[in-house]
This record gives structure tokens, C-alpha cells and sequence, in this order.
């Protein structure tokens, strides 16, 4: 048992990931549930915590590949996407300035509800793969989050997070209108 607890994949880091990626996908299942300032709200203090959990989740080696799995298909992916998208309305689109490469720069629309979504595939899988009863299991699963934090949802996280900050503190907005809007419920 004490050898089982060095294991990269049983850290305290790697806990908190479960922790806070179920929180994440508990939420989103239930979208259509909230209101849009409920939505704006939990995305607001969700997406920082991913993000710097997803930072500390240590690299691990595979060793049986074979052993990997996604479970997210296509039909729960949009079940996520359009009710964020039917919640956000004309908030869902937004614009991002990506790097074409030399120096290059090109405007791009973006759409909040396709990051959630995304970022939802990715938590979700991670936390199915990692409730297998095996360390083959969790080490894909520990392997393929560190990869996909780094080159796919992490990047996502930190857009959309820009953009529900945007909408937090929308100057066209009463500041005063909810004084409870940072609270920590």
C-alpha cells in the first residue's frame, strides 16, 4: 500500500483534479437547469481552478497504452454544447487573436459554449478512465489530461475565462445591480 501512494497517479495534486473536474462536469450536465448569471457566475470561479489544478497534476509514464478510453461520444458533447448556447444566447459568441505563426495574427470567433463542451469531453473522460480498477487505467488517464491540459483544453479554460470575466464586470452594466455576485456560496 505504501509503494501505491509514491505513484504519480495517486497524488494529492491528482486527487484535487478528480475533485474539482466533477465538480466541473456535475455543473455543466445540469446547464439548462440555471439561469445565465448562474452560469456566468460558477464559470467565473470554476475555470481559474481547473486551470491551476491542471497545472499541478504531475507527468506520468504509461505503461500499457492499450489500456486507454474515451467515453464522451458525440450526442452528450452537444447535449453540453447547445444548452450552454441556448443559455448564453449573444453571449456565447466572442473574438480571440490567433498567432498564425512569424509573427502573424488573425481575428477568430470563438464560441463559449464549444470550450465548455470541450473542456467538458476532456474532464469527463479523464474522470471515467480514472475510476477503472486498474493502475494501467489511471496512468492513461493521469497521461492523456497532462497532454490534453497542455494542448487542448487548457488554452480553452484560460479564453473563456477572459471572456466570462468580460462579462462579470461589463461596464455597460450595473456594478450595483447584484452585490452578492462574488460571493462564495
Amino acid at each position: 500500500m505504501a509503494e501505491e501512494n509514491t505513484k504519480p497517479i495517486y497524488s494529492k495534486h491528482v486527487g484535487e483534479m478528480l475533485t474539482v473536474a466533477n465538480e466541473y462536469c456535475m455543473f455543466v450536465e445540469k446547464a439548462e437547469d440555471y439561469r445565465k448569471q448562474d452560469i456566468i457566475e460558477y464559470m467565473y470561479k470554476i475555470l481559474p481552478m481547473l486551470y491551476l489544478k491542471g497545472i499541478l497534476v504531475p507527468g506520468t509514464t504509461v505503461g500499457d497504452p492499450s489500456a486507454n478510453e474515451k467515453y464522451v461520444n458525440e450526442m452528450q458533447w452537444e447535449r453540453v454544447f447547445y444548452a450552454v448556447k441556448g443559455k448564453l444566447e449573444e453571449d456565447d459568441k466572442y473574438w480571440i487573436v490567433r498567432n498564425t505563426g512569424l509573427n502573424e495574427y488573425e481575428p477568430q470567433e470563438a464560441s463559449l459554449s464549444d470550450n465548455l463542451a470541450d473542456i467538458y469531453q476532456d474532464m469527463k473522460d479523464f474522470l471515467m478512465l480514472y475510476q477503472r480498477n486498474s493502475d494501467a487505467a489511471k496512468e492513461n488517464a493521469v497521461a492523456d489530461f497532462k497532454n490534453l491540459f497542455q494542448n487542448h483544453w487548457g488554452i480553452r479554460a484560460v479564453r473563456a475565462l477572459n471572456r466570462f470575466h468580460e462579462l462579470m464586470f461589463d461596464p455597460n452594466k450595473d456594478p450595483f445591480a447584484d452585490e452578492n455576485k462574488l460571493g462564495l456560496d
